[in-house]
């Protein structure tokens, strides 16, 4: 019925082999797309000065915070595509591809009218230092253009990943991402160009990777998800189901977002040099979250696919598969990160100040990360076996709520920059134990479902 040249069966034999065979294009792409990123930071803190870095840094959590929500349909888009594409639905499938692009398209428009109106005000509430607030809000203006194709990109990145295909997605990834590199120095230091320079170039990488993953689904030979244009519309239907499961994991970011922005707006308060800093640790801090984001999108493929599949058994193993690649993740990738944090920083800035906060943060964050991994991939998990909004109210009152009460009390006794960031560790622990007993209860929900069904059956095997 489908084609099986590019798709995995994920409901069948071995789960750790191709667990990792399907999370390796993951990291691969997203370690892909934090170097390209790494180089808009490089080229314009090395070309632009400490002020241009800091800047494009200062603008992250904002952006993230408007286009989370949105983005995070695109979850309820792997569950329903993964669950149909398991349970053999063709036509069901194909009613999911075109309702998820015909939401990318929408989704994508109202965030950049969104960012292009509110992002002024918004880094002015943030309290952005005056020497950069100018430069962010360039940085904005001209990034929010890209957004409605950075959208359609990733719903049908989430499409093909669905369907068990992880490595053309990392391919558009590094072809855009290459155009993105050169046009940035072209930019930057050909035509003397700031914030504006990196802006433009990945504006244009975007619409780079939304049209090649748009001519894939064109051309694709799967006809469950092959795209044609005149199909393109929203099945009701469908927009419920994937609105049931992506609007929880939207708010969860967009949440999430509001927390970190009101970090951001704490580091803004120690000065444009820890801004810095800031930013070029977390940028370096992301090869590792990034990596367990893979295991997120792998945990929630494989275990929509298997619950299509009525195979439910299967979704123990895939938890404990999980767990093992974070703990390994965390202990290689950490370490790796603060025996090297001084060189990697040292590729940011010169700026011997910005090396020392950054390894500063570096050290606080590293030593619990694992607990980040807990947090972020178990409720991949859960949403896999159609429970979303749960996760949601975990991470909200683990993480979001639990680091504003940090701010408000914790750092207002001791504001430092080690109080600040040590809200990390402690809400990520928080919400990860929350996130284990949650994907428990929801397993234990699902055994209790389907255990009359397993004993009906039995029963007419006897009576045979």
């Amino acid at each position: 019925m489908f084609s099986k040249k590019r798709d995995m069966d994920m409901c069948s034999g071995p789960l750790f082999s191709k667990m990792l065979i399907f999370a390796l294009p993951i990291i691969a792409m997203n370690i892909l797309q934090l170097l390209f990123n790494a180089a808009d930071m490089i080229v314009v803190g090395r070309f632009s000065g400490r002020e241009a870095l800091a800047a494009v840094g200062a603008t992250g959590a904002l952006i993230n915070l408007i286009v989370n929500t949105f983005m995070g349909l695109s979850v309820g888009t792997v569950v329903i595509v993964a669950q149909d594409y398991g349970a053999g639905k063709m036509k069901s499938l194909n009613e999911s591809v075109h309702t998820s692009i015909a939401i990318s398209i929408i989704s994508g428009l109202i965030v950049m009218v969104i960012g292009l109106v509110f992002c002024k005000p918004m880094l002015i509430l943030m309290g952005t230092p005056e020497d950069i607030l100018d430069l962010s809000l360039l940085y904005m203006r001209i990034y929010f253009i890209g957004v409605p194709a950075m959208m359609i990109y990733n719903f049908g990145a989430a499409i093909l990943r669905a369907v068990g295909d992880s490595r053309r997605p990392m391919y558009y990834l590094v072809i855009s991402g290459i155009v993105n590199v050169i046009l940035n120095m072209f930019f930057v230091i050909v035509l003397h160009m700031s914030v504006d320079g990196v802006a433009w170039a990945t504006v244009i990488s975007q619409f780079l990777s939304m049209v090649l993953v748009m001519v894939c689904l064109y051309r694709s030979n799967n006809i469950g998800i092959r795209f044609i244009p005149r199909k393109l519309r929203i099945d009701w239907h469908k927009l419920k189901e994937i609105m049931r499961i992506g609007l929880p994991a939207g708010l969860q970011s967009s949440l999430f977002s509001i927390s970190n922005v009101m970090i951001q707006s704490a580091v803004n308060s120690f000065g444009s040099t820890m801004v810095a800093a800031s930013s070029a640790s977390g940028n370096v801090e992301g090869f590792v979250g990034t990596t367990m984001n893979a295991y997120y999108n792998a945990a929630i493929t494989f275990t929509g696919q298997n619950m299509g599949a009525k195979k439910y058994s299967r979704i123990d193993r895939i938890a404990k598969i999980c767990t093992v690649l974070i703990f390994a993740t965390w202990i290689v990738m950490s370490g790796a990160t603060l025996f090297f944090g001084r060189s990697l920083l040292g590729l940011y800035t010169s700026d011997p100040e910005v090396i020392d906060l950054g390894m500063l943060r570096m050290k606080v964050l590293m030593v619990a990360y694992f607990t980040c991994g807990v947090m972020s991939v178990f409720p991949g998990l859960t949403r896999g076996m159609g429970y979303s909004i749960s996760p949601m109210l975990c991470t909200l009152i683990g993480a979001c709520l639990m680091r504003i009460v940090w701010l408000k009390t914790v750092f207002v006794w001791s504001p430092t920059v080690v109080t600040l960031f040590a809200c990390y560790p402690v809400t990520w622990g928080l919400a990860g134990i929350g996130q284990v007993g949650i994907f428990l209860f929801a397993r234990h929900r699902i055994r209790k479902s389907t255990a009359p069904a397993a004993e009906s059956a039995a029963q007419v095997l006897v009576s045979h």
